[in-house]
């Protein structure tokens, strides 16, 4: 014979049981995560000291174009998006600097995941995508001073999403003779943060090519 027990909450068990579904419901499991400035009126004027003001758009993969749109990045950037940090719904914070209502540059920072964490690695750029200032705003690393030691930064002025083409993220290793092959790492204890900040900043210049820029930096031809 087999015995069918049933049990019957009371009012107030009942009441909290829909309370946490509904609380449960409306949180996201994986929420996206975004990256903003700390101070965007005190950054963009340390950035762009010649700034006047600057305007915030926000832009996500998915919106502007979905699983097509994330397959050509990955296939720029030579790596898959994966982790919290890459998920298609992330909101990219993208910053036009402006003076006297001209735009003269852009701020952009992405987070990436590093050894002890994620760290995040913002660029600052002319109209043409060049670079004309690095920096981390989050990075932890027991050798964190070295890589935050402004002459590491001062390695990627200057260039653009053509000198990083070359970089190949498995590997971590830059074509030969390219401006992305001369920047050192001034911490070679630290090669993970290392390549997860140029993995960050090739990223970085991909998405302002594709959202700012309207991809004047196509990728360059296969070798045949």
């Amino acid at each position: 014979m087999t015995m069918k027990i049933k049990t019957k909450a009371s009012p107030a068990g009942r009441a909290a049981a829909v309370a946490l579904s509904i609380l449960f419901a409306a949180l996201p499991l994986f929420p996206a995560v975004g990256c903003d400035l700390n101070d965007p009126d005190r950054d963009v004027k340390r950035l762009f000291p010649e700034s006047t003001g600057y305007k915030t758009i926000y832009v996500s993969i998915e919106r502007r174009g979905g699983r097509e749109l994330l397959r050509r990045i990955e296939e720029r950037l030579g790596d898959v998006f994966k982790g919290l940090y890459e998920t298609i719904d992330v909101p990219y914070t993208m910053y036009h600097v402006l003076k006297d209502g001209r735009v003269i540059g852009y701020i952009h920072g992405v987070n990436q995941k590093g050894r002890y964490g994620g760290i995040q690695v913002f660029l600052a750029l002319d109209t043409r995508g060049n670079i004309r200032g690095f920096y981390f705003q989050k990075l932890t690393s027991r050798h964190g001073a070295l890589l935050r030691d402004a002459a590491f930064g001062k390695q990627f002025e200057g260039l653009n999403l053509n000198d990083f083409y070359g970089y190949d993220i498995q590997t971590g290793t830059a074509a030969a003779g390219s401006r992305a092959a001369a920047i050192k790492n001034p911490a070679p204890e630290a090669e993970d943060d290392f390549r997860a900040a140029l993995r960050a900043v090739k990223k970085n210049l991909i998405l302002v090519d594709e959202f700012l820029l309207g991809n004047i930096y196509p990728p360059p031809a296969p070798r045949g």
